[in-house]
């Protein structure tokens, strides 16, 4: 597993893609929240408040997390390494997993550059400091998860696909199911009492206790489901490919 997580992690930073998309990422962030005007903008907002980073960046990962793992397994079936990883030595749990783990480290470091928003609206507080850090710090929290669930659906659409288009539409497709459709399915109310069941299905709902600060055990078991059954899906779809 080290060794194909080495492998990955490589072949994200050693082409520059992972530099591009990290650069491009903190670009359209810092855009978004300090330059174009819109309802992220947090000089219009007139609070010293990341939470509009909080809601924009779900909506960027959606994106950006299948373009980081639509490589992983169709790239392999494309150009006919995969049957050379399955002649390896190593499990095909250890080849998800390793696999996993690298776009999973990729998307948190695409907050690192993050960090320099926060300082700023720290300093710009009035008085100075004058930001909920609780509250911020929960929704890092909730990110770095939010990225591990993304990155989990985005494995499983790879290992779906034959190539990596499909692989990318399928994964922005699915993202979007979980994170948003879901939700706003539920918000119909169509389903009387089963709407609320259905409305706990999707992403956002957990997710948004961490924005609050609360980092309830629920949500954390919620997601940590959710990536375990991408992984293990993922993991009996590749197994098919022996």
């Amino acid at each position: 597993m080290i060794a194909i997580l080495k492998k990955e992690l490589w072949s994200y930073f050693g082409n520059w893609s992972a530099w591009v998309i990290i650069a491009a990422f903190s670009l359209i962030t810092a855009l978004f929240l300090f330059f174009f005007e819109n309802d992220s903008n947090i000089f219009d907002i007139g609070m010293a408040s990341l939470q509009s980073y909080f809601v924009l960046v779900p909506w960027l990962l959606m994106f950006i997390i299948p373009a980081l793992s639509m490589k992983t397994f169709a790239e392999e079936q494309q150009t006919g390494t995969l049957n050379w990883l399955f002649s390896q030595p190593l499990k095909v749990s250890d080849l998800v997993t390793g696999k996993f783990l690298s776009v999973w480290i990729v998307g948190v470091l695409c907050l690192i550059p993050s960090l320099i928003y926060l300082y700023t609206v720290y300093v710009l507080g009035v008085p100075e400091g004058n930001i909920d850090l609780g509250m911020t710090f929960g929704s890092y929290i909730g990110l770095i998860i939010l990225i591990a669930a993304f990155a989990g659906v985005g494995i499983l659409a790879s290992s779906l696909s034959q190539n990596q288009i499909m692989a990318y539409l399928l994964g922005v497709f699915m993202c979007f199911i979980m994170y948003f459709g879901i939700e706003q399915l539920a918000s119909y109310k169509l389903l009387g009492g089963a709407d609320f069941i259905l409305q706990n299905i999707g992403f956002y709902q957990h997710f948004l206790g961490f924005t609050r600060g609360l980092i309830d055990l629920k949500d954390v078991a919620y997601f940590i489901l959710i990536i375990g059954a991408t992984l293990l899906l993922s993991n009996h779809f590749i197994s098919k490919k022996k």
